[in-house]
Formats: structure tokens, sequence, C-alpha cells
């Protein structure tokens, strides 16, 4: 059974940290493109950041350039969100996805498998 699991969310100051992480489990994490995707309450899933097969490739949103910076390490079967000077306007649900593709993509439609994410909170 192919299975994500998000973990590393939590309540957090503005302008605080958070390290979040994407588990694989029941298949390889490195023959797939992962995308990080956030959630807030009345709103669209938007694309975050997504990282190539590879790792060679990365994408960020505008909103989080520069503060954001995603990472994998296949070995561990991770992939990783490191989020720094935290935002109010980043509380969310974030979620990984992933495809059978070595290109990510910063579209939620075009991922196969997804976690059912964690809740990311940043206090004012």
């Amino acid at each position: 059974q192919l299975q994500l699991v998000e973990s590393g969310g939590g309540l957090v100051q503005s302008g605080g940290s958070l390290r979040l992480s994407c588990a694989a489990s029941g298949f390889t994490l490195d023959n797939y493109g992962i995308g990080w995707f956030r959630q807030a309450p009345g709103k669209e899933r938007e694309g975050v950041s997504c990282i190539s097969r590879s790792g060679s490739i990365t994408n960020y949103a505008d909103s989080v350039k520069g503060r954001f910076t995603i990472s994998r390490d296949n070995a561990k079967n991770t992939v990783y969100l490191q989020m720094n000077s935290l935002k109010p306007e980043d509380t969310a649900i974030y979620f990984c996805g992933a495809r059978a593709l070595p290109l990510c993509s910063m579209t939620s439609r075009n991922y196969n498998y997804w976690g059912q994410g964690t809740q990311v909170t940043v206090s004012s």
C-alpha cells in the first residue's frame, strides 16, 4: 500500500521556523517528483514548492521564495520542507504529493498520491 505521511507541523510565532517531513511507505520516493501544497480554510489548495525526482530541479511559489527550502533524502525515503521567517499567512494544512514522473509540478491535479496533511499555525 502506497502511503505518504507528513509530520513536523505545529504552532509557531511569526518569524519562527519549522521543518516538515514527507515520508513514504510502500514505495520508493526516488522514483517520484514530490510537491508540497497547502490549503487554508476557505481557500483552494496551492502549490508551495516541488522537487524533481533527481533533486536537481526545485520550484517555489513567489510567496515563499527565499524563506522555504525543499530537499530530499532518498536514502531515508523522505522529502523535507524547511520553513523559515514564517508569517501568519503561512497558516494552513500542508500536504505532500507524489507523481511517478521525473519532473515535479506546482499543480495539485498532477499528483497521484497524497498524505493526510500536517497543520501549520503561525501566530502574530
